[in-house]
């Protein structure tokens, strides 16, 4: 038990990450009524995105001096990749029956990991991400890694300045107006197009945060590490419940804590010593959303999804 509180914390910073790609989904759907399974790989490109800043600066450069410039890379390449995927993808098919956009959404998936595959120098295998060059820090029982201090960092900060945003702004007034009736929100004089590409950026910038957080606490990104990072976020939009902002994040959160414990225990439990480690991670995630789905359907804070049938 005298690891319990390395684990809380190991789970915080995991389910941080998930709750900030969470947050895509949630907004999407909450608008759109559309799960972009693409946003796995969105989050990838950002990661890629900041890699690719941090190398083309002078060699020698500080990580902290280059860490906003990979922000920024990372954020920007997100960006133009939802808001190409938002207008030519699933624009063209918002009336068309639901199945024709999730099928879209798998399409554009596929595509954009092979491209990473076929145009980013050796992205067949994990590239080093570079880290900060201090730490870790000992905090009572706890010791915090140099990427675990960014995202404990980030992530709070990201949902603060969403939540004045959501809540403050006209555009984030105009985005709950749209989620809640886009026909009335357009006949009330509300370009819902530009608000329905709002909602993506601000989920793949989060998305390209999240890829940041990523690769300094596991020091590598690669083309395909967005598909699990997907799923599980998709999984913990579900658990707090989905089109709710904050309920995607306490998602994440809980998530994070039953991997992490999941995952550092279970093999301590007589006769289920085969289902610990890191590898019976994802298994521990759908056992979660299984439950809440039986226990709770509509997630642990509510849907806030309008009905429009």
């Amino acid at each position: 038990m005298h690891t319990l509180p390395q684990q809380l914390a190991n789970g915080l910073f995991l389910g941080s990450t998930y709750g900030l790609i969470a947050i895509g989904y949630t907004m999407v759907y909450g608008i759109v009524q559309l799960i972009n399974f693409a946003h796995g790989e969105i989050f990838m490109t950002g990661g890629f995105g900041a890699l690719t800043v941090y190398l083309v600066l002078p060699h020698g450069t500080s990580l902290w001096l280059a860490l906003p410039l990979m922000l920024i890379g990372g954020a920007a390449t997100s960006v133009l990749i939802a808001l190409g995927a938002e207008r030519f993808a699933y624009r063209p098919l918002r009336t068309a029956p639901r199945l024709a956009p999730l099928i879209a959404a798998i399409g554009l998936s596929l595509a954009l990991q092979q491209a990473v595959h076929n145009l980013y120098p050796k992205a067949t295998s994990p590239r080093v991400f570079p880290q900060i060059p201090s730490g870790p820090w000992h905090l009572g029982g706890v010791d915090i890694q140099s990427g675990d201090l960014f995202t404990l960092i980030a992530a709070p900060i990201c949902m603060v300045v969403l939540a004045l945003f959501v809540r403050k702004s006209r555009t984030g007034r105009a985005m709950q107006a749209t989620a809640q009736d886009p026909d009335t929100a357009q006949l009330m004089g509300i370009d819902t197009n530009r608000i329905i590409a709002t909602a993506f950026a601000i989920g793949a910038v989060f998305a390209a945060v999240a890829a940041i957080c990523y690769g300094l606490r596991y020091g590598q990104v690669s083309y395909d590490m967005g598909f699990e990072a997907g799923l599980k976020a998709f999984t913990a939009a579900v658990l707090g419940g989905i089109g709710n902002i904050y309920g995607a994040m306490l998602g994440g959160l809980v998530l994070g804590l039953a991997e992490a414990l999941a995952t550092a225990y279970m093999a301590d439990i007589p006769g289920m010593q085969q289902l610990g480690g890191q590898a019976w991670s994802p298994v521990w995630a759908f056992v979660l959303l299984i439950l809440v789905l039986l226990l709770r359907p509509q997630g642990l804070l509510g849907e806030r999804v309008a009905d429009r049938a």
